[in-house]
């Protein structure tokens, strides 16, 4: 079967796709805090770029939800209001629960024990009182539950919706009075899978979700 030479061959990844990405991890670590106004200039100074895959990758952003353009003022970092924070979580345990369906479908030990390898980087990281480390263990949890889904619709969606969480994330850090209490929960929820207990891993999944947003509503301002 031929194409009819319609098809181009697979470029490597394009300079407005490594700038995007460059841009989503400085968004995803506070490095861009959120109403940060971003200067092309000198952003194009600083990643060594010319403005054109500077604007196209800025652009791509806009599109995602990350970055806001207000006419005649500029681009700005989204700041993210209580409505937002909650239907990120509506949407991330949607996709969560989910994927968890299909997991204990397929190999409930095997995952368990991938999610376990996720579970010791995070007590290591509460043992070092490492509040960061936590956090990215806490969404990398949660991306190898949703990958072993093997679904590629559920993670495509789930991949959207992990820089808004970083973001709601950074600000849990300091919602949680014990450094370490996310490590039981987190086991909680693989031990379920083991045993291949769709009921309880939901209920845990939803608890979970509830909880992280009940910490983080006072932490974010209301929708105007």
């Amino acid at each position: 079967m031929t194409t009819g030479g319609f098809l181009e061959p697979v470029d490597r990844e394009s300079t407005p796709s490594i700038i995007a990405r460059k841009l989503r991890n400085a968004i995803e670590r506070g490095k861009l805090a959120p109403g940060t106004q971003l200067a092309e200039a000198e952003l194009a100074r600083e990643l060594g770029v010319s403005r054109g895959p500077l604007r196209e990758a800025m652009q791509r952003l806009t599109q995602e939800g990350l970055l806001l353009s207000i006419r005649n003022r500029g681009l700005f970092v989204v700041e993210l209001t209580e409505d937002d924070m909650r239907d990120i979580y509506t949407a991330r345990t949607a996709v969560e629960r989910a994927a968890a369906e299909q997991v204990i479908l397929r190999d409930p030990p095997g995952a368990a024990a991938q999610l376990g390898v996720v579970i010791d980087r995070m007590a290591c990281a509460a043992k070092k009182g490492n509040t960061a480390g936590i956090g990215d263990a806490d969404l990398e949890f949660h991306e190898v539950l949703v990958r072993l889904s093997q679904s590629p619709r559920l993670i495509r969606m789930h991949q959207t919706l992990l820089t808004e969480s970083r973001m709601c994330v950074i600000a849990l850090e300091g919602a949680y009075p014990e450094a370490d209490r996310r490590v039981p929960e987190h086991q909680e929820i693989a031990d379920a899978i083991a045993a291949g207990d769709p009921k309880t891993v939901d209920r845990l999944l939803v608890a979970h979700q509830n909880d992280a947003v009940a910490r983080l509503a006072p932490l974010f301002p209301p929708a105007a």
